[in-house]
């Protein structure tokens, strides 16, 4: 299934996207567009996926993606509500030349890194938070400021990961249809037993000649790939729900629990309960009052 190719819904008074997308307007399918795309997550949790990468996403996140980067991202069940400020622009919405004045130098070095997918980390996903969220309702000549803001925030801070690995120039190629179907197709059976021969039959080749395609185009082998996104869906359920650890990994697609465990060791480097406790640990620890701190933790802190 090729990426779907979104198309810029500008109005006669815009020259680039800044506005809230919200469930069930929020929810796209593996998709493609040549803007580049800020966008700030407000409600929801769920995979990213952006080229080779996955990941998770939640409440607060911020990714930096390049232009004609493939990507969706998928909320973790169907009744949860989602949404994000999406900006999207162009490279020379503000003009042709904009971007070669020595002062834009930073900014066209960060355009060159997030054909990669940056996921904005520290101060700056905090400082970005306000920003967006006035920018979508800015007008006129201040619209740009913000937006250049934003982009000087991250250029200059380096606050960021880059996520894919995955070259661009892939994206290009006359066969890239076959990695888009390949994405989709484990997007939409991941739960499901999937064998080398059923996803090589919708790429369209042998076993042998989609595996060595699949690691040339995502430098990662194709089981790699689809642990990752078992493993990303597994973490979400040992976060969100009370399902033991065995029902979870047959909801996330694995046939054993001795291989989930091996898989999520490799990954998370911790074990499916370890994870569990850790995140319950560190929650625990982030909503609790100073007041409440025990006397040993506060000589630690001395």
């Amino acid at each position: 299934m090729k990426p779907l190719v979104e198309k810029l819904p500008l109005s006669q008074n815009t020259s680039f996207v800044a506005r809230t997308y919200r469930t069930p307007h929020f929810e796209v399918p593996w998709h493609q567009h040549i803007e580049y795309e800020l966008i700030l997550f407000l409600e929801g949790e769920g995979s990213a996926f952006i080229g080779n990468y996955i990941g998770e996403f939640k409440a607060d996140d911020v990714f930096f993606l390049g232009s004609n980067l493939p990507h969706t991202f998928q909320k973790a069940h169907k009744d949860l509500i989602t949404s994000a400020i999406v900006v999207q622009f162009t490279d020379d919405f503000w003009g042709p030349g904009f971007m070669q004045l020595p002062e834009s130098k930073s900014i066209l070095k960060l355009f060159s890194v997030a054909l990669q997918g940056l996921k904005i980390q520290g101060a700056t996903r905090q400082q970005l938070k306000p920003m967006l969220t006035e920018l979508e309702h800015l007008q006129g000549f201040a619209r740009i400021i913000r937006l250049c803001e934003c982009l000087q925030a991250i250029a200059t801070a380096h606050e960021y990961e880059t996520v894919s690995t995955q070259e661009v120039s892939t994206f290009q190629a006359k066969n890239k249809d076959r990695i888009d179907r390949i994405f989709q197709f484990t997007i939409d059976n991941f739960q499901e037993s999937i064998a080398l021969s059923d996803v090589a039959a919708t790429a369209g080749m042998s076993v042998p000649a989609f595996c060595s395609y699949f690691k040339k185009c995502t430098k990662k082998t194709y089981v790699d790939f689809l642990n990752e996104v078992r493993i990303g869906h597994a973490c979400k359920l040992l976060i969100d729900t009370q399902k033991s650890v065995l029902e979870i990994s047959y909801e996330s697609g694995f046939n054993t629990l001795a291989n989930f465990n091996k898989q999520f060791l490799k990954l998370k480097q911790l074990t499916p309960s370890g994870f569990r406790k850790q995140f319950r640990i560190q929650e625990q620890e982030e909503y609790r009052p100073d007041e409440f701190r025990t006397l040993n933790e506060m000589k630690n802190e001395k």
